[in-house]
């Protein structure tokens, strides 16, 4: 690749296209004009009886400016061992040129040189459409150093500075909120339109916009490691993997170019030889026959598509990391979730709310919120969130002491307060009948169950439970109307697996596994089924992710070794995007092959025309030249809109 993400955020991207012919933006459509100009200078100097040396030169000016880019590439093919569509392009131009059509061979390079041109500025729109992620990199920050506010480039942010965040800009490095309140529109990252609100201890992302507020944040990332440089590095690599049917193709062109090469010299040789045509007429013949029969049109088919799949993708807030695995997504028989962070929050929320009366629901969140204020434990942090979320106005406690295992003991108005887990507290009373069977009620579901008393008083139970996220069960419902299984790994227990698969409909459970038994759950997945995709957030998720045909992170969440793993990620930790993934696949590869079929029926049917009603050298080109033409705007437009997205997206809003 031309660029490198570790250089600079903000450097120009110029990859080369992963196929042979490459074009400079400016010179390539100048010499396509100059191959017109000197083709119809020729016409016009034969025609008006010019001197032979005019019309030659103009002629040998059309080759050198029609064929120059195509030499090239043959040349430098010959030179790695390699026979190309190129190289068949050039020697029937020569071809035509050594019998005397040298009008006809200008006309098969200018239009080959025309039809490459085009491939390039339609192929080179999506690559456009990455490169206009760097358009989100701001130049420079304000960074609060001391009590001063400086203007620095963003490669000189260093890990813990704190910038400071004005409405309308952007952010420029990844980053966690001190002190503010705004809402940022995240949508370069996650494709997401809609602002989210941001506010002390959430995570921002390089190249978000801060729509309103001011925002202090603090560096957690160094400008050439942020979540905006790691996906334009991920579009860049994976532009230049290659899928399968697509290396297949490679290889098929080179055993095919020869055989065209050697099928063409025994046309030329064969017939003369024997008396059966004249030599010109003959040589003629096999010239268009090179030309028509060249595969340029079906080796182009699948790089053009699915380069415009992952420039589709990326915008979404999909990032494959190469063709590979958008070909593979398509296929895929099972997908295997991991529990934790990905068909759930991955946080603690409260559940229930159990009071023993005569107190009620309130006055065991408002004492259980109280006494937790201070306390760091993410069961306390669950507490005081839904405090706040039913508007209970509670106080932090005049003292404060966390016991590890047991929980927290707070004074509060002159009361004690004791907040722990129902199993492991202890008191001089014991906990009420109808406590207790609702306590064992609750951890049988999977829950983990707190108890709230204050001055040695029973007030109730708190329950948590790390609850399924609201698109999970909507997404499993899509999968399994495609009949795709569906099946939840997880390293936790067999009740909080399974009470996450009731709330999902997840038909298959495996619980309790290391690291190493979830990648034995899918080579197990894929005996029974077949091709499998593995979901996931974690370190431990890591080996499955790499097991599977298809590894998929979640992107926000997500571990770096799960992302680094995996194929796919799912930015911005929309598992609902995993369908809009899936449907683009499957679009993807019914346009490669559309291409494939077209593309293989117009090649016999020009080689046809050929030996049947002897097709000019002028027809065969327009017809070669179109149909790779129509290959490359088929698999764009194709993929511009897919109307499986939208119904996808209200299927599952419904």
């Amino acid at each position: 690749m031309a660029s490198q993400i570790t250089r600079s955020p903000n450097q120009a991207f110029a990859a080369e296209a992963p196929f042979q012919w490459h074009s400079e933006k400016w010179l390539a459509p100048r010499l396509v004009a100059l191959t017109l100009f000197a083709l119809i200078g020729s016409l016009l100097a034969e025609h008006v009886g010019l001197p032979n040396t005019v019309t030659l030169s103009l002629n040998v000016l059309a080759y050198a400016a029609g064929g120059f880019y195509g030499a090239k590439s043959a040349l430098d093919s010959l030179l790695a061992g390699k026979i190309d569509v190129d190289l068949l392009m050039v020697l029937a131009a020569l071809g035509a040129a050594f019998i005397d059509q040298w009008h006809e061979g200008a006309v098969l390079l200018f239009l080959f040189s025309l039809s490459n041109t085009l491939q390039d500025y339609a192929i080179g729109r999506s690559r456009r459409a990455i490169s206009g992620l760097f358009a989100h990199y701001p130049e420079t920050a304000k960074v609060k150093r001391g009590d001063r506010v400086t203007q620095v480039n963003i490669s000189d942010i260093h890990i813990g500075d704190t910038i400071l965040i004005e409405p309308g800009e952007r952010i420029p490095v990844d980053g966690e909120v001190m002190t503010g309140d705004s809402a940022i529109d995240e949508s370069p990252i996650t494709g997401e339109s809609i602002p989210v609100d941001k506010s002390a201890g959430d995570g921002v992302f390089a190249g978000t916009l801060n729509k309103h507020g001011i925002l202090d944040v603090r560096a957690t990332r160094a400008a050439e490691n942020t979540t905006l440089s790691r996906i334009i590095k991920l579009v860049e690599d994976a532009q230049e993997s290659q899928a399968p049917t697509q290396r297949f193709l490679e290889r098929f062109e080179q055993i095919y170019a020869k055989l065209i090469i050697v099928g063409v010299l025994l046309i030329v040789i064969i017939p003369p030889a024997l008396g059966l045509s004249d030599f010109q007429q003959n040589f003629y013949r096999a010239m268009v026959l090179m030309t028509v029969a060249s595969p340029c049109a079906l080796i182009i088919s699948v790089p053009s598509a699915f380069i415009s799949a992952i420039a589709s993708a990326a915008r979404g807030g999909i990032l494959f990391k190469g063709s590979g695995g958008l070909e593979q997504l398509a296929g895929i028989k099972a997908v295997a979730f991991d529990k934790t962070g990905t068909l759930t929050y991955g946080q603690p929320r409260v559940t229930d709310v159990i009071a023993v009366a005569p107190y009620s629901e309130p006055d065991v969140i408002l004492t259980a919120a109280s006494a937790e204020a201070r306390s760091e434990h993410p069961l306390a942090k669950a507490v005081v969130v839904y405090a706040r979320a039913k508007s209970v106005q509670f106080a932090p406690p005049d003292e404060f002491e966390a016991i590890p295992g047991r929980g927290v003991l707070a004074k509060l108005g002159g009361s004690e307060i004791r907040v722990g887990r129902a199993s492991r507290i202890q008191v001089g009373s014991a906990m009420p009948p109808a406590l207790k069977w609702r306590q064992t009620q609750l951890e049988e579901q999977g829950k983990t169950v707190v108890a709230v008393l204050r001055d040695e008083q029973w007030l109730g139970l708190i329950a948590f439970a790390d609850v399924s996220r609201v698109e999970a069960r909507a997404l499993v419902d899509q999968l399994k109307r495609r009949g795709i299984a569906v099946a939840v790994l997880t390293g936790d227990n067999a009740r909080a697996a399974h009470s996450i698969a009731r709330q999902t409909d997840v038909d298959r459970v495996y619980a309790e596994l290391l690291p190493e038994e979830k990648a034995k759950a899918i080579e197990q997945l894929q005996r029974e089924f077949g091709a499998v995709a593995m979901v996931g957030d974690g370190i431990n998720d890591a080996p499955a992710l790499a097991v599977a045909d298809i590894g998929i992170a979640m992107g926000g969440v997500g571990a770096d070794v799960a992302l680094e793993t995996a194929d796919m990620v799912l930015m911005g930790d929309k598992l609902e995007r995993l369908v809009d993934a899936l449907c683009l696949s499957q679009r993807a590869r019914q346009v490669v092959w559309q291409n494939i079929a077209f593309s293989i029926a117009v090649i016999a049917l020009l080689v046809a025309g050929v030996f049947l009603v002897d097709l000019p050298l002028p027809l065969g080109v327009l017809g070669h030249e179109g149909s790779t033409v129509i290959v490359v705007l088929n698999g764009l437009i194709s993929l511009l809109v897919l109307p499986e997205l939208s119904r996808a997206r209200a299927a599952m809003r419904s």
